[in-house]
């Protein structure tokens, strides 16, 4: 099968939405499937300057699309557009023609045009939800205002979802949000899934005991969140809470992530006796990272699923989660004592305590985490996304 995936920004380690488009895209080569790319990457080039042809690089590349005022915000949060005008519409039909279907990541312009096309000319065409409207609200400062919420859900269908049969949403939570708002088309819930090494480590861990502690965190309680730093993610709660703790002499934060509160985040942790440690890894070096951990909190107001809540529990990391209903990551919790009250440090404060209080207990669940991360290897939703492709491609030999 060849598979077309129209995703603004690909190569980036910052964005759940583009890490899952990579692992999906690799894992349907190693099944067999032929996978090309249509973004707004640079074009890559050999030795000598010359641009590789996508035959090589798998990718059909437009021009980034920049909005004007809003870039730099844009930036900010590690994002770019694909450019949709009509300079960029050749290397578009190129893209969809060549594909027996086209699945597109976003709502947004370049997948419109990508997708409508694919419409045009009778080509197999799925769309994922993977933009929750809360997390675009919050960044243009209007928080949780439900009815700006409720008119994006309606500008998505009405401008794009509308057409498809099939749409893919990384949990059960996002489908709710869909069917709640009338979205017509068959809701695929296919988690975005973690890779084995994950796994691997947790119970590896699990069999032969952790790794030694680094000299930097020997005498250190060790506690990480993955994740962009932005408002929405809530690392603010996770130093507020960390002056609750008892143990707040002892606790050295780590947060994964690039994002616009940075110089926030780092002011905000003057009063801290450790510094937090602000750093941005890839995979090899994260699961380093995770396994030098005592705890994991994500404490995020709003989610569409968290591969990287997945990916800490997977390793051995009991984690502790912000109860939001916002959220789709409340459903990792295996029990209430993994919870706490969204946005009160005080309630993070006494979760943190409670696992630092009981270590027997916190071994035990996190036996109990490496066993429940099982159900959402990278094998298995992609083995659920063909299913959902082969059924598309099938109804739409009745619909020519």
């Amino acid at each position: 099968m060849k598979i077309l995936f129209v995703i603004d920004i690909l190569d980036t380690h910052n964005n759940g939405t583009s890490i899952s488009a990579q692992r999906f895209a690799k894992e349907l080569e190693r099944c067999g499937h032929e996978v090309r790319v249509l973004c707004a990457n640079p074009q890559e080039t050999d030795e000598k300057g010359v641009a590789l042809p996508v035959e090589v690089t798998g990718k059909y590349n437009v021009p980034e699309f920049i909005v004007p005022l809003f870039d730099s915000l844009i930036k900010k949060h590690g994002f770019a557009y694909g450019d949709f005008l009509p300079r960029s519409r050749p290397i578009i039909r190129e893209a969809v023609e060549w594909a027996d279907v086209v699945h597109s990541y976003f709502p947004f312009p370049l997948e419109m045009v990508a997708s409508n096309y694919a419409a045009k000319i009778g080509k197999p065409n799925t769309g994922a939800f993977h933009v929750q409207p809360e997390n675009i609200t919050m960044s243009l400062h209007c928080g949780k205002v439900q009815w700006v919420q409720n008119m994006l859900y309606r500008l998505f269908r009405n401008t794009f979802y509308y057409k498809y049969r099939h749409i893919h949403v990384p949990s059960a939570f996002m489908g709710r949000m869909l069917e709640e708002r009338d979205y017509k088309a068959k809701i695929h819930v296919i988690s975005n899934g973690i890779q084995d090494a994950f796994m691997e480590a947790g119970e590896n861990k699990i069999d032969n005991g952790r790794p030694p502690k680094l000299p930097e965190y020997q005498d250190k309680i060790v506690i990480m969140m993955v994740g962009r730093l932005a408002k929405e993610k809530r690392q603010d709660v996770i130093i507020d809470a960390v002056n609750y703790s008892k143990y707040t002499d002892k606790i050295q934060l780590i947060f994964a992530g690039k994002g616009p509160q940075y110089e926030k985040y780092v002011k905000l942790s003057e009063k801290l006796a450790n510094p937090p440690q602000f750093v941005y890894v890839k995979q090899d070096e994260l699961i380093k990272l995770l396994l030098q951990c005592d705890l994991y909190v994500h404490a995020s107001d709003m989610e569409s699923e968290a591969i990287s809540c997945i990916e800490a529990f997977a390793t051995g990391l009991v984690p502790v989660i912000a109860n939001s209903e916002l959220s789709a990551t409340p459903q990792f919790a295996l029990d209430d004592r993994s919870l706490f009250l969204p946005g009160n440090p005080k309630d993070l404060a006494r979760a943190i305590d409670y696992w630092l209080d009981n270590p027997k207990e916190r071994e035990c669940m996190e036996k109990a985490y490496v066993k429940a991360a099982k159900k959402y290897s990278l094998a298995t939703s992609v083995r659920m996304f063909e299913e959902m492709l082969n059924e598309e491609i099938e109804e739409q030999k009745y619909h020519k």
